[in-house]
C-alpha cells in the first residue's frame, strides 16, 4: 500500500495547505515564549531599600538629594556592590527626632556610627523603579526572596508532569483535540493569573499554565512535522523553532512598553483564545488517523489537504490498507520507549540532550545575565543571537545531514563555555565573543534535538517520545540555578567548566543516533528499530 509520504509527493508536501497550517501554528509558538522566559520581566528585582518612617519628611526638611538621602540614611549605601544590609536591614533609630542633624543625622543621635542597631523592614520596600513586577507587589526580597525560586520552579515541574500526560493524551486521543484543550487551559489561567489576588493564587495559577502550555507547544511541533513530506520537515520545524526567537522580540517590546506586570501578562495571554479558532482551521494529523486504523477519516483529512494545495488525489491512491482497519489498534505505552534496543538506545540518548540542551541554553544565560545593565538590551541581544543559528541549519541539515551539524553544535557550545571560563576577565571581548558562540551553540542542538526527536519514534508513540524525553529539558530548567548561583559561590566560572563537560560528552553521545535525513517518519516499531539500516 502507499505512504502518507507517497501520497504527498501527489497532492504536495510543501504547498498552500502545509504553508498554512505553518503559519497558525507559528503563531502557537510565538505565544509560548512569555511562558517560558516570562520570568525574566514579571520577576524582575528592582533596586530596593527598607522603608522608614520618618526618613522622607526629613530629607525634605534638610533639602537632601536622593543619592544623599540613601547614603545618610540607609546602611552601607555607598558601596560598589549592594550588599544584604543595605537592601534588607534599617537602622533602628527614630528619624522623626527634632534634634537629628541635617549634615549628620546619625552622628547627632550616637557617638559611634558602628553600635547603631539594625533591624528588619518591618514597614516595607522602596523600589527603584517606574513599574511593578511580581518582586515589587508580592515584597518577593531578602528573606522571601526564594518565593520568586518558587515561582519559576513551578513552572517547570508543571512543564515537567505536563511533558508526561499531555503527551499520552494526544497520541491516545489526537493531536487536535490535545491542541485544544491545551490552548483553553493556558488561556484561563494566564487571564486568572492577571487578576490573581495573592502570590498564592499566582503561582497556582502559573503551575496550571506551565502543566499545559509546554505539552501543546510541542504537540504543535509534531502536528506540522505530520502534515508535510520528508523533505520539508527539516525547514518547517526550523520555522516554527524560530518563531519561538521571534517571541523573545516580541516579548522585549511588550515588556518595555508595559512596565506593570499585570498589564503584560493580560496582554501576551489574550492572543491565546483566537487559537480556538483551529478547531475549524486545523485537520487531525493523518499519520495518526492511519497509526489508530481510522483509514476512512485519514481519506478525508487527505482530500482536504489536496484540496488545499489545488490538487487531486488519484485513484489508486484512495485506499489506505482497508482490511487492517477492524484490526487492534497500537496504543502509546511508557513501556514502549525502553521495551526494544533500538528505541531504548534512543530514548536515553535523547534524554540526556535534552537535560543537556536546557542547562547549557538557561545556564549561559544565568552567566550572562548576573551583571547586566540594561535588562531590555540584554534579552534582546541573547535573542538576535538565536537567528543565525537558524540560518546555519536551514543551510546544513539537508547537504550534511542531522548528526554532525549536531555534534559540532554541541562541542563548539562545550568550548566556548571553556574558553569563557579560562579567559581572565582583562580580555573582556574575547571572553564575550566566546560566551556568544557557546549560546549559538546550543540554540543549535535545542532545534536539531526538536527536529529529530520526533523523528525517531513510530507514529503512535511519538508525541509521547518527545514529550518523555524532552521532560529533562524540564528538569534541567529545575537545578541549573542551583549549578550556576551554587557553585559560582566555590569559583566564578566552575559552572562554565561543568557546561563544558556536559556538552562535550552530548556532542558524542548524539553520533549513535542514526541520520535521517531524507527517511520517512516510522509507522511502527519496527520501522523504528531498522532505522540504522
Amino acid at each position: 500500500m502507499p505512504t502518507l509520504d507517497d501520497i504527498l509527493e501527489q497532492i504536495g508536501e510543501f504547498d498552500f495547505f502545509q504553508k498554512q497550517a505553518l503559519f497558525f501554528l507559528c503563531l502557537l509558538s510565538v505565544t509560548f515564549t512569555p511562558i517560558y522566559v516570562g520570568i525574566f520581566f514579571l520577576g524582575f528585582t528592582p533596586e530596593h531599600h527598607c522603608r522608614s518612617p520618618g526618613m522622607a519628611e526629613l530629607s525634605q526638611r534638610c533639602g537632601w538629594s536622593l543619592e544623599e538621602q540613601l547614603n545618610h540614611t540607609v546602611p552601607e549605601w555607598g558601596g560598589h556592590e549592594a550588599s544584604f544590609n543595605s537592601r534588607c536591614r534599617r537602622y533602628e533609630v527614630d528619624w522623626n527626632t527634632t534634634a537629628i542633624s541635617c549634615t549628620d543625622p546619625l552622628g547627632s543621635l550616637v557617638a559611634n556610627r558602628s553600635t547603631v542597631p539594625l533591624g528588619p523592614c518591618r514597614d516595607g520596600w522602596v523600589y527603584d523603579s517606574p513599574g511593578t513586577s511580581l518582586v515589587t507587589e508580592f515584597n518577593l526580597v531578602c528573606e522571601d526572596s526564594w518565593k520568586l525560586d518558587l515561582f519559576q520552579s513551578c513552572v517547570n515541574a508543571g512543564f515537567f508532569i505536563g511533558s508526561m500526560s499531555i503527551g499520552y493524551i494526544a497520541d491516545r486521543f489526537g493531536r487536535k483535540l490535545c491542541l485544544l484543550v491545551t490552548v483553553f487551559l493556558n488561556s484561563a489561567s494566564g487571564v486568572l493569573m492577571a487578576f490573581a489576588p495573592s502570590y498564592t493564587w499566582t503561582v497556582i495559577f502559573r503551575l496550571i499554565q506551565g502543566l499545559v502550555s509546554k505539552g501543546g507547544w510541542l504537540t504543535g511541533y509534531v502536528l506540522i512535522a505530520e502534515f508535510v513530506g520528508s523533505n520539508y520537515r527539516r525547514a518547517a520545524c526550523i520555522i516554527y523553532q524560530a518563531a519561538f526567537s521571534l517571541g523573545l522580540i516580541i516579548l522585549t517590546a511588550l515588556a518595555y512598553a508595559l512596565p506593570h506586570w499585570r498589564w503584560l501578562q493580560l496582554t501576551v495571554t489574550l492572543p491565546n483564545f483566537f487559537f480556538l479558532l483551529y478547531y475549524w482551521c486545523l485537520p487531525e494529523s493523518p499519520r495518526w488517523l492511519i497509526a489508530q486504523k481510522q483509514n476512512e477519516k485519514a481519506i478525508e483529512v487527505i482530500k482536504h489537504i489536496a484540496k488545499g494545495n489545488k490538487k487531486k488525489l488519484p485513484l489508486s491512491f484512495q485506499n489506505l490498507n482497508s482490511e487492517d482497519e477492524d484490526g487492534e489498534k497500537p496504543k502509546p505505552s511508557f513501556l514502549d520507549l525502553v521495551r526494544t534496543p533500538q528505541i531504548r538506545k534512543h530514548t536515553f540518548i535523547l534524554m540526556y540532550s535534552w537535560f543537556t540542551s536546557s542547562v547549557l541554553y538557561q545556564g549561559l544565560i544565568m552567566h550572562m545575565g548576573v551583571a547586566a545593565g540594561n535588562m531590555y538590551l540584554d534579552f534582546l541581544y541573547s535573542a538576535l543571537v538565536e537567528f543565525p543559528a537558524a540560518i546555519i541549519l536551514m543551510l546544513t541539515l539537508d547537504r550534511i545531514g542531522r548528526r554532525y551539524p549536531w555534534a559540532a553544535a554541541n562541542v563548539m557550545a562545550g568550548a566556548a563555555c571553556l574558553v569563557t571560563a579560562l579567559v581572565p576577565d582583562t580580555l573582556y571581548w574575547l571572553k564575550m565573543t566566546a560566551a556568544c558562540l557557546g549560546r549559538m551553540g546550543i540554540t543549535m542542538c535545542y532545534e536539531i534535538i526538536c527536529l529529530v526527536n520526533p523523528e525517531l519514534y513510530p507514529t503512535f508513540l511519538r508525541n509521547l517520545g518527545v514529550l518523555v524525553c524532552s521532560s529533562m529539558c524540564d528538569l534541567g530548567g529545575i537545578i541549573t540555578p542551583f549549578l550556576v548561583y551554587r557553585l559560582a559561590e566555590l569559583w566564578h566560572e566552575l559552572p562554565l567548566v561543568i557546561f563544558a563537560v556536559i556538552g562535550l560528552i552530548d556532542g558524542g553521545l548524539v553520533l549513535l543516533l542514526p541520520e535521517m535525513k531524507g527517511k520517512t517518519l516510522p509507522e511502527t516499531i519496527e520501522d523504528a528499530e531498522n532505522l540504522h539500516r
